[in-house]
């Protein structure tokens, strides 16, 4: 598998990312995993307007869907379009949270997108085996598991501390995990992680490699975080920045 980072900025896109967006790919296949804001003028720069062959959205915060709106007018209205629906797996209630935005009266996404609502559990998407599992956020939300060719890459999504994280990131090679608040704050509860607790995370996991993402840039400090992450993890710890591209 390889991870290519498209987005990486915390709950608004920051001075030097877009909101987060992942592809990653293996055996010609890209899944595209989350569609923040400002992820569609990084994908066109990192893989290309149509290298999307399937899309996750782990939840519909706008930080983690919203340019998954804009690029309906991408496969609807370009010249050689329109193109045909593009699976999108995601939380029940996608359609119309996407249709909303996209705002035109009595609107649908529907030609542009094939839903399959996403619950816990085990599902193929092209050559990946892939596993969610509902994370501590206010809203429902999905952390991820791929695994391909016995390697694994998880992805924490949007979460506080939970039971769930931990079962999906046991024994991954790579574990790509956000980590919001500043330890030593009082935090709101439930709904994000530091970069403590995101070590905690990768430690009691087993995790191979800690990769940091989802940072908030207005509101942290990315050198306490790495560091805070990497007194609770002992492996290689690193922050993601848009264009950094990762074999797992």
């Amino acid at each position: 598998m390889r991870l290519t980072v498209l987005g990486c900025a915390g709950s608004f896109p920051g001075p030097e990312s877009p909101c987060s967006a992942y592809l990653v790919e293996a055996e010609g296949f890209r899944l595209l995993i989350d569609f923040g804001p400002g992820a569609l003028s990084t994908l066109q720069r990192y893989a290309g307007l149509h290298a999307p062959d399937a899309i996750l959205l782990t939840h519909l915060h706008c930080d983690h869907m919203l340019d998954a709106v804009s690029y309906v007018v991408v496969r609807r209205y370009a010249p050689d379009g329109p193109y045909p629906p593009l699976p999108v797996y995601a939380p029940p209630g996608a359609p119309d949270r996407l249709a909303a935005a996209y705002g035109q009266e009595g609107s649908t996404v529907e030609d542009v997108y094939q839903f399959y609502g996403l619950q816990p559990g085990t599902f193929p998407i092209g050559p990946f085996t892939v596993t969610v599992d509902r994370m501590n956020h206010p809203i429902e939300t999905y952390g991820v598991r791929l695994e391909h060719d016995g390697r694994v890459l998880c992805y924490s999504a949007d979460t506080a501390p939970c039971e769930a994280l931990l079962r999906l990131a046991q024994g991954a090679d790579v574990f790509l995990c956000e980590a919001s608040y500043l330890d030593g704050v009082e935090n709101p509860p439930d709904l994000h992680l530091t970069g403590r607790e995101a070590g905690e995370a990768a430690t009691k996991a087993g995790v191979g490699r800690l990769l940091l993402t989802h940072l908030v840039a207005a509101w942290g400090s990315e050198a306490m975080t790495v560091e805070a992450a990497g007194a609770a993890f002992a492996g290689p710890v690193e922050v993601v920045r848009p264009g950094a591209a990762y074999d797992v």
